[in-house]
């Protein structure tokens, strides 16, 4: 899954974190319920996105390449390609990644009840 150079975009120390991730939404309509978008996103080398507090979605975060450590309310969770983890509504994030010299890839699906 590559990205999209006309649609992606890069931000800054997201949440207050280090470094650069680059983001893409990967639905070109709007998505049925639950779902209220997917995100391919990838972190720099070393970078760390702050924590921040799912205050309206849902979300699970799947690692595509690359390693981090991903914080749940505090609870870290390793990550390689292939792993998941989920962050029920209201939860706190934060990701950093494991390798000074690769970037993490992961995607982002979010949901919100009805």
């Amino acid at each position: 899954m590559d990205f999209d150079p006309g649609r992606a975009e890069w931000r800054e120390a997201l949440f207050g974190g280090v470094g650069s991730v680059r983001v893409q939404a990967l639905e070109a309509q709007a998505l049925p319920a639950p779902f209220t978008t997917a995100l391919l996103c990838e972190l720099s080398p070393g970078g760390r996105v702050g924590a921040h507090v799912q205050e309206a979605d849902s979300e699970i975060v799947v690692a595509l390449a690359g390693e981090a450590i991903v914080y749940v309310d505090g609870r870290a969770h390793a990550l390689v390609a292939g792993s998941v983890v989920g962050l029920p509504l209201g939860s706190k994030l934060e990701i950093d990644n494991a390798s000074s010299d690769a970037p993490f890839r992961y995607l982002i699906v979010k949901a919100r009840r009805s």
